[in-house]
């Protein structure tokens, strides 16, 4: 099996073999079940030829994932709180940041609480945290181990 990787900082892309993933195996296929990677790295790829840098791409991943803490705060107070316009906002800027850097499984559970939230269940929205936290963590530690700090 043979996945792509990027190496934002030497512009160099190829096929990585699974054995050849950086500490931890942060590189992942998607699983069996036919459920979405938990980060595809072709998104930041796309993103640094759409902006013409690699740098700024992987400058993205890092604010994104040195910003997750905040992201995950403001939509918890809000859904503490029961302020929906709060966590509409909050769960919007979750999901489109999630798919810019590739965190497709945090951007589909995202969407999924767009949609709880739109239709006023807030009670059972915050009753996904759990879950959005353990996802959001999971994909900052996927960003960080496979594009972010993997230097080839």
């Amino acid at each position: 099996m043979s996945l792509l990787a990027a190496c934002p900082d030497d512009g160099k892309t190829g096929p990585l073999a699974a054995g050849d993933a950086p500490a931890g195996g942060a590189i992942t296929a998607a699983p069996d079940s036919g459920a979405a990677p938990l980060v595809d790295p072709t998104a930041l790829q796309d993103l640094g030829e759409q902006l013409n840098s690699a740098a700024v791409a992987k400058g993205f991943a890092r604010d994104y994932a040195q910003m997750w803490d905040q992201r995950y705060d403001a939509l918890a107070t809000s859904l503490d709180r029961r302020d929906q316009a709060a966590a509409l906002d909050a769960v919007l800027s979750l999901k489109t940041s999630s798919s810019m850097v590739g965190g497709l499984r945090l951007a589909e559970l995202a969407a999924e609480l767009e949609e709880v939230i739109r239709a006023g269940s807030l009670a059972q929205a915050a009753s996904r945290l759990d879950d959005v936290a353990a996802r959001g963590n999971a994909t900052v530690d996927e960003l960080q181990f496979s594009y972010i700090l993997w230097d080839r």
